[in-house]
């Protein structure tokens, strides 16, 4: 068994395990509570350090950014004279969650703005982080990690391992004030559910009536569910301690049957409830070869011909026998995995095969395309 089969079929059987295996699901990771948001932050810096792969001349932005920065240190250079090779002119970016006090650090993404071959070994320099509003809430700075590298030659060649125009900086911005430091409780609570479903938000408010044993939760819609805070809680100003306890309810949410292909990594993953109905299918590989070999055309002695060089192209197809294969209308993933498997494919066949299912009405699923 090849090795993207064996991983394929480690996917399936990850996702097949029953869930009374792991238990329930708490509420903390089916829904927010809303109110408490995070705080997206935007900056526009310079990554300095590189080596030769920093953004060139036709950025002009880049240029302008360092001429303006070395004027702040009493140096002028033309920026027609300025090499920026590097340099690399960067997006940074973050959100800050709520309750965050000044000095606390936050970890930023730095992404290159122009046209840079890669951040690997870079520093970014101190950068302003702003909200929507333009207000100032942190500054980033720090050693760039890409988790990966890339090396060019001059013949044009190259090698390259992961996205190297992309890096972190853990810890890398310090608020410079605190964050949404209020919550009013009131007397109820709303939870928003990170995915809407109205069996999964009845199962919630059945599971938190029962712990409470009070009829405290009610659904405003599949996605929106109220909580009261029982008067116990807020006469004693427990709040904080009712929320928590909220928070570790587990509930055993309703699933959708899906499958998941991300077709530029070759990835398919299918989801517990994924059925197939009796289908039968043939797959088949046409392979095309062209070969051109040339071919030297020498004019006999003193016929005043010229030597020529004329291409021979030969083509050759090569076809496979396509297997067919019954499926069997199936009750689980692992029979849906054994059918897809007796066909022999690699998981890019699969998520052909995959995608003609669907359209023939055999998978019972939602087919997601990423």
């Amino acid at each position: 068994m090849s090795r993207a089969a064996k991983i394929f079929r480690i996917l399936f059987l990850i996702i097949s395990i029953p869930s009374f295996i792991f238990g329930g699901i708490r509420v903390k990771e089916l829904a927010r509570i809303q109110g408490i948001d995070k705080q997206p932050l935007t900056g526009y810096g310079l990554v300095v350090g590189l080596n030769g792969t920093g953004d060139s001349r036709r950025s002009k932005f880049t240029t302008q950014s360092v001429v303006n920065m070395l004027q702040r240190f009493g140096i002028n250079v033309p920026a027609n004279q300025m090499k920026i090779r590097n340099v690399a002119a960067v997006m940074v970016t973050t959100e800050a969650p709520n309750f965050l006090m000044s000095g606390d650090r936050l970890t930023v993404t730095v992404s290159s703005l122009g046209d840079a071959k890669s951040l690997e070994g870079g520093m970014l320099l101190m950068t302003p982080l702003v909200d929507q509003q333009g207000k100032l809430y942190a500054m980033a700075q720090g050693p760039v990690s890409v988790g990966g590298f890339s090396v060019e030659t001059t013949g044009g060649g190259g090698v390259r391992q992961n996205h190297t125009l992309v890096g972190r900086i853990p810890d890398g911005a310090v608020l410079q004030k605190n964050m949404g430091m209020k919550f009013s409780f009131g007397d109820t609570l709303y939870l928003s559910l990170k995915e809407s479903d109205f069996t999964t938000a009845q199962r919630i408010i059945e599971a938190i009536n029962t712990r409470f044993a009070d009829s405290i939760s009610f659904d405003k819609n599949p996605r929106t569910i109220g909580v009261k805070i029982p008067p116990a809680y807020r006469k004693t100003g427990q709040e904080n301690k009712f929320i928590s306890e909220l928070e570790q309810i587990e509930v055993d949410p309703d699933v959708k049957a899906r499958v998941v292909i991300n077709e530029r990594t070759g990835t398919v993953v299918v989801g517990g409830k994924v059925r197939l109905l009796p289908a039968a299918v043939a797959h088949g590989n046409l392979s095309v070869e062209i070969e051109s070999q040339p071919i030297v055309s020498q004019p006999a002695p003193f016929s005043q011909g010229q030597t020529v060089v004329l291409p021979n192209t030969q083509a050759t197809v090569y076809t496979e026998p396509g297997k067919i294969a019954t499926i069997t209308q199936t009750a689980t993933v692992q029979e849906v995995a054994q059918a897809l498997n007796t066909l022999g494919l690699t998981p890019r066949d699969i998520i052909a095969v995959l995608q003609a299912l669907k359209e023939a009405g055999s998978l019972q699923a939602e087919l997601v395309i990423m």
